[in-house]
């Protein structure tokens, strides 16, 4: 009898969510409207009840967005945070990613706002309660323009408390400056602009002037790593730059909170140098901690992956954008195993996904219109590889994303920066009920299958820690398999293999598929004369046979796709 001595690998399955949306109980959906009008989502909304559905679902980890205290227009004077700056902020509710306070809570999402770090340190408690792991962003490249810590620990100086204004770049200096010049925006005009900045500081998307426009990221303001933008980029990295020892010290603040790991922001914008002198020394103290970052340059991967600095990073520009192109018909499906062996010996490190809060949703009038038409899509992202998975809340309930927030127009994206609640979230809560009596029958079938198919994920061997094998490649010249519309591979191991076999076209599709004796050799199981495919995502009690010179015969439905686990006769 063969034990495994180890523990079961377990993949990585991430809820995105967003309080301030997710748990929003008023459906006013004002245009431009305030918290007042438009209600917030709580900590406190986030209860037992969702989140034993959300472990329920299949998910092993939920990452928390907008939790650090960010910029936005509500006035919370009367508690001691600093007066705000309507010009300086994106939409009334601000953007979660122009920190105000790197060591306090979003005071919206706190029902009792004297209590608010409380709060967020109970949900920390109820999602471990419900088995779930936590994930929350750490922004390291830029903070609000108006940024004063209010909770700093008092032996802790605040960014830019002791910076010398009269330089444009010090290596101690936590800003970028441009001297003796005032801010201004032209998009604001003058008599609305009362937030005054001099000198100026540099722009969060590396914008070096004092007009930053209304596409740069003019919320924010740049942090200095010690990298000399005004000459050649040069690195002043020794002595260790005062705002490398204020963001490491930042990280152990919220690694302390018993969080489960950072989602590290535009992670690409930092030194890596920074990367490996910081999570180092985070992961000395927090053995288990996990650091993901969103990347977009694939030449970096690499890097940031050395010596274990990142656990995984975003595969936004390889899978996602290639996935998007297939799936709409711009490009053929097997470009997929292309940018799959871009990543070849990396993709158990990547994040795969196709939907988060940068993105269109999938469903939108801007994407593929439905839902359902991204089954397909997501059958490939989840099965490809024991690599993470991500869903974005809503993404399970086919949400379109078409509402037109206020600062956030009508581009197929669900805002982050305005205060709104999300149609079929809200349905799902049902005023904190989190049932599905308000949902139609097409979003409770839609949401069964993400469910059925998160589960097969990490209940699967072969899923959650098997091999790949692309059947791509000795299929081209087969005449009954479409390799610009369908996409077929092998997960497995010696305990056993399935088959994923997907189709992007907009009809069904009888599909034949050759597996041969190499495929199946190359998991170490020993190959007999017939072979047998067991449907095992969309349940029926009919197999399929296949034989080295017979392939495997099947049809798949529009956008969708199937599992089969493979036995031998």
């Amino acid at each position: 009898m063969f034990i495994k001595s180890e523990i079961m690998k377990e993949k990585i399955i991430i809820y995105q969510l967003f309080p301030r949306l997710f748990g929003n109980k008023n459906s006013t959906r004002k245009y431009n409207g305030n918290i007042e009008e438009n209600g917030c989502g709580k900590f406190n909304d986030i209860t037992d009840n969702v989140l034993s559905k959300i472990k329920k679902s299949g998910y092993t980890h939920i990452w928390y967005i907008g939790i650090i205290a960010h910029a936005s227009t509500t006035n919370y004077t009367e508690f001691g945070i600093p007066k705000q700056y309507p010009e300086i902020i994106k939409g009334k509710a601000g953007s979660p990613y122009a920190i105000r306070d790197y060591y306090d809570v979003d005071p919206d999402l706190a029902e009792n706002i004297d209590n608010r770090m409380k709060e967020f340190e109970e949900l920390i408690d109820r999602t471990h309660k419900a088995g779930l792991k936590v994930f929350i962003d750490f922004v390291p490249n830029h903070l609000a323009r108006n940024y004063r810590s209010i909770n700093k620990p008092d032996n802790i100086e605040d960014l830019g408390e002791n910076d010398n204004f009269n330089y444009a770049f010090s290596p101690q200096n936590n800003f970028y400056y441009l001297p003796n010049e005032h801010l201004s925006f032209k998009f604001v005009e003058d008599e609305k602009m009362n937030y005054n900045e001099n000198p100026v500081k540099a722009t969060g998307n590396d914008c070096f002037t004092n007009t930053p426009s209304q596409f740069d990221w003019y919320d924010t303001v740049k942090l200095n790593y010690g990298v000399d933008y005004m000459n050649g980029m040069n690195k002043h990295f020794l002595p260790i730059p005062n705002t490398w020892i204020k963001m490491r010290d930042i990280l152990m603040f919220w690694a302390s909170k018993n969080i489960d790991g950072f989602r590290c922001d535009m992670a690409e914008m930092v030194p890596i140098e920074f990367w490996r002198w910081a999570i180092l020394q985070v992961k000395d103290q927090y053995n288990d901690i996990v650091f993901f970052a969103e990347t977009y340059n694939p030449n970096e991967y690499r890097n940031f992956l050395d010596s274990n600095i990142f656990n995984y990073l975003y595969d936004k520009v390889g899978l996602y954008d290639v996935l998007r192109n297939v799936s709409c018909g711009i490009k053929p499906s097997s470009d997929i195993t292309f940018i799959l062996n871009n990543v070849g010996d990396i993709q158990s490190k990547m994040i795969n996904f196709i939907e988060n809060h940068d993105e269109q949703r999938v469903a939108s009038d801007y994407f593929l219109s439905n839902g359902n038409k991204a089954i397909a899509s997501f059958i490939l992202t989840a099965c490809i590889n024991s690599n993470p998975i991500m869903v974005y809340a809503g993404q399970e309930f086919g949400e379109r994303g078409m509402d037109e927030e206020g600062f956030s127009g009508k581009d197929g994206r669900t805002s982050i920066f305005d205060y709104w609640s999300i149609d079929t979230i809200f349905r799902w809560n049902n005023y904190g009920k989190w049932d599905d009596k308000l949902l139609n029958e097409e979003e409770k079938k839609l949401q069964k299958f993400y469910t059925k198919l998160l589960i097969l994920c990490n209940k699967e061997e072969a899923l959650r820690e098997g091999l790949f094998y692309d059947l791509m490649s000795i299929n081209y010249d087969n005449e009954e398999f479409d390799s610009t519309k369908q996409f077929a591979f092998l997960r497995g191991n010696t305990n056993g293999i399935v088959l994923v076999v997907v189709n992007f076209d907009n009809r069904i599709s009888s599909v034949s598929i050759r597996i041969n004796e190499s495929a199946i050799r190359f998991f170490n199981i020993n190959y007999s004369t017939t072979g047998r495919a067991m449907p095992i995502l969309f349940s029926t009690e009919k197999s399929y046979s296949f034989t080295n010179n017979e392939p495997l015969k099947i049809t798949l439905g529009a956008y969708s796709g199937e599992v089969y686990k493979i036995s031998f006769l």
